[in-house]
């Protein structure tokens, strides 16, 4: 897959793996994501590795990032999207969101699939909306507290 990549301004947009700044990344979701609290080192390596990342940037500095995981042909799912909280309420957020929609290996999917509690109007402006047949989707859930407290990603 060929690295994606947009500017605007002083920012750009890339997939490139080696511009991701892994510390910024692994601090905000360990530490401040309401998702992911308390997520161990290896499981967002291993996330990482198996996901199309997308990371926003200025002079390169981490601000923002995302990330997609798919099979590129039917299904997507959209996860870890955040935006650190001193370059918020710039429009970083919907352009990282229009750059991950326009992507080439992104195009039509049946399903692009996420989940979240509190950015619904965000979404809806890309095409996203609430389940309309919540019977139909099952889901296993173990929340991310227990799991990385019982050390069940540890090797």
């Amino acid at each position: 897959m060929q690295t994606f990549a947009r500017m605007k301004d002083s920012f750009i947009v890339s997939t490139d793996p080696a511009l991701l700044d892994k510390e910024t990344i692994f601090s905000y979701l360990h530490h401040e994501a309401y998702w992911s609290l308390g997520l161990p080192r290896d499981v967002f390596e291993k996330s990482l590795e198996h996901s199309l990342c997308f990371g926003i940037y200025q002079h390169n500095t981490q601000l923002g990032f995302a990330r997609v995981i798919s099979d590129f042909s039917t299904f997507a799912y959209l996860c870890d999207v955040f935006i650190l909280t001193p370059y918020r309420g710039q429009g970083l957020g919907k352009w990282l969101m229009e750059s991950i929609m326009d992507h080439p290996d992104l195009q039509g999917l049946r399903r692009f699939y996420l989940v979240t509690r509190d950015a619904h109007g965000l979404y809806k402006h890309y095409g996203f909306s609430s389940l309309d047949d919540c019977g139909r989707h099952m889901e296993k859930v173990v929340p991310a507290k227990v799991l990385y407290e019982r050390g069940q990603n540890q090797e």
